[in-house]
């Protein structure tokens, strides 16, 4: 299929990837609309791609060459036990086969590689999305400026709060986890202030588990050298002032008293030392508190409408597949206008595929999350045995975290 106008709305890791894969697939021409004004690459967390899933991403185009990963092979799975050290003690040890990114690293790599034939708009806020009126195919985007513009296929990459979204599936949004996330990194060089060999494995990802939770650390690359990056799931406290209507987190250097005060309680209560002293090098500016959300689609696809990344499926983080599928879902929509005679067509393969994906993986992340924060489990009296079957029970059956192969 050639020619064909699109909007994509979002210009972050989905919009970028979608928007390189639709030009290079043959669209004539196409429009991305991002609100935001400022730097993208600002935004400093880290996320891990499946090394399988990178080598598949790679050869597809959708994963660019030359962006800073760091390798991670193994998971320890650690608790405190004042007895084994200021480390913990680790019950369990499992093959971690991921590479991590910076957040902004990994946009900045994806925006540069977006074709210059495609118009990039940043300061657009679109307000709504409607398709065109019967015998006129297509879709309209209305701008915050009242205007409205027309296009062939509009692409929602827009994320939690997608207005694409809400055109083609009213009836779903994000419904709250029951729990929230801190989030922050910190200068791996500081580790070393901390006297202490528990991070002496670079390449392995520590998951210290404690009743009602668990917080997950890695290395990360960053613009200025290698960043520990973490994620602490667990219950916020009842006063700390946070909306739990909206997945919208507390922006970076936001936090409230009561919110500050609740982590460094729960890091001197339940961490292991070492982890503790770590997670507390982490300045306020570069600490924030997201809750967490999920949401199922019905469709992905309908009309000349498209969902992509979070804007098609909200996925726990626990899975750790947000930026992977986000890539899979531009392959699919590239692979699908090479291959589809018709805008009808194309939209019908991405929703056999997309769709389910999307899926699968929301129903993977709910049985994780309840299983690591929800209801956590004995941890500090298990051993590996036992630890590998409980792991087993939340994959169900998933053979793994981190997405699947894509669907031809």
């Amino acid at each position: 299929m050639r020619g064909g106008m699109i909007a994509v709305v979002g210009g972050s890791i989905a919009g970028c990837a979608i928007a390189t894969a639709a030009a290079r697939a043959g669209a004539g021409e196409v429009v991305v609309l991002e609100r935001t004004r400022g730097r993208l690459q600002d935004r400093g967390l880290g996320l891990c791609i499946h090394d399988e899933r990178a080598v598949e991403l790679g050869a597809s185009g959708a994963l660019p060459e030359g962006i800073a990963a760091h390798p991670l092979r193994q998971r320890r799975w650690v608790v405190r036990d004042d007895a084994h050290g200021t480390g913990g003690r680790v019950i369990w040890e499992q093959p971690f086969p991921f590479h991590s990114y910076h957040w902004g690293l990994l946009w900045q790599g994806l925006r540069e590689s977006v074709p210059d034939s495609v118009v990039y708009r940043q300061g657009e806020t679109v307000t709504g999305v409607e398709e065109s009126g019967t015998g006129t195919p297509g879709a309209g985007v209305r701008l915050a400026n009242g205007s409205v513009e027309r296009y062939d296929l509009v692409v929602g990459a827009d994320g939690y709060r997608s207005v694409v979204r809400a055109a083609l599936c009213p009836d779903s949004r994000p419904q709250y986890a029951g729990y929230v996330c801190w989030r922050g990194n910190v200068d791996a060089g500081r580790l070393a202030d901390l006297g202490s060999v528990a991070d002496s494995a670079p390449e392995a990802v520590t998951t210290v588990c404690f009743p009602g939770g668990s917080c997950v650390v890695y290395r990360i690359p960053g613009p200025d050298g290698p960043r520990v990056n973490w994620v602490l799931y667990a219950a916020p406290p009842q006063d700390g002032g946070l909306r739990l209507d909206d997945p919208t987190s507390f922006p970076a250097g936001g936090l409230t008293p009561e919110l500050a005060g609740h982590l460094a309680a729960l890091l001197d209560r339940e961490f292991p030392p070492y982890w503790g002293r770590a997670l507390a090098l982490t300045a306020p500016a570069d600490t924030f508190v997201q809750p967490i959300y999920d949401m199922e689609t019905p469709r992905a696809a309908a009309g000349r409408l498209v969902l992509a990344g979070d804007a098609a499926s909200v996925v726990r983080p626990h899975n750790t597949s947000g930026a992977a599928k986000a890539l899979q879902d531009a392959t699919a929509l590239a692979d699908g206008w090479r291959r589809c005679g018709s805008f009808e067509e194309l939209l019908r393969g991405y929703e056999e595929t997309r769709g389910a994906a999307g899926r699968e993986l929301v129903a993977l992340a709910r049985r994780l999350g309840r299983a690591q924060v929800e209801r956590t489990p004995p941890w500090a009296g298990m051993n590996g045995g036992e630890m590998e079957v409980w792991w087993r029970g939340q994959l169900g059956p998933a053979t793994g975290i981190g997405g699947r192969a894509m669907t031809p």
